[in-house]
């Protein structure tokens, strides 16, 4: 008995095979990256405490960073200053996004005045938030040409806390709290956060 190809079916048939070839030929490109040596004259430098596990993503703001000096303690202060500052300025950036797209999606008089308000108590909100930054790797190491002292720190800030430590701040100003609505702002703030995973 003779089995008959459709279009249908022979069109499945055909995707299947495409598809097939293709994620074989990404897999087999990924390994050939990651396989090929550096360039002449150049060599990978591994960073401790860095990487993609390391990134802030849409639950937590992240930053590593490190500091070196003769004495173990300082070298751990300065990658600590180091990474809070790099934070600090990630956070700023991204809650300034968020203000301006908030602010321009309601009905506010005066925006710049409520723009600039708003962003005033967001860097205090981070500067109280900062105190509350979790180390999620810390790595010391010795340079033996120098004697000198490495740290490398990664440190990360919960998203959610930040906001409602934000929502908390911006209720009990008088001036913002009329026009302040926490549903809209935690969606425009959540929508900025989504895309820190692309």
């Amino acid at each position: 008995m003779k089995t008959l190809m459709t279009p249908r079916s022979l069109s499945i048939l055909m995707t299947a095979a495409m598809l097939a070839v293709a994620v074989t030929g990404c897999k087999s490109k990924k390994k050939a990256a990651e396989a090929a040596p550096p360039p002449s004259g150049e060599v990978e430098v591994k960073v401790e405490c860095s990487g993609p596990e390391f990134f802030t993503d849409n639950k937590v703001f992240r930053a590593n960073a490190l500091g070196e000096s003769m004495d173990q303690a300082t070298a751990k202060k300065k990658a600590m200053s180091n990474a809070r500052a790099d934070l600090a300025a990630a956070i700023n950036t991204r809650v300034k996004a968020v203000v301006d797209n908030y602010v321009n999606s309601r009905e506010m008089q005066n925006r710049e005045e409520v723009g600039e308000r708003y962003e005033s108590l967001a860097r205090e909100v981070v500067d109280q938030q900062l105190t509350g930054v979790k180390t999620i790797c810390e790595k010391t190491m010795r340079v033996s040409a120098t004697g000198n002292y490495k740290t490398y720190v990664a440190i990360e800030l919960s998203a959610q806390e930040l906001l409602s430590a934000y929502n908390e701040r911006l209720s009990s100003d008088e001036r913002l709290r009329v026009d302040y609505d926490y549903e809209k702002f935690k969606e425009t703030f959540e929508k900025e956060m989504e895309q820190m995973k692309k």
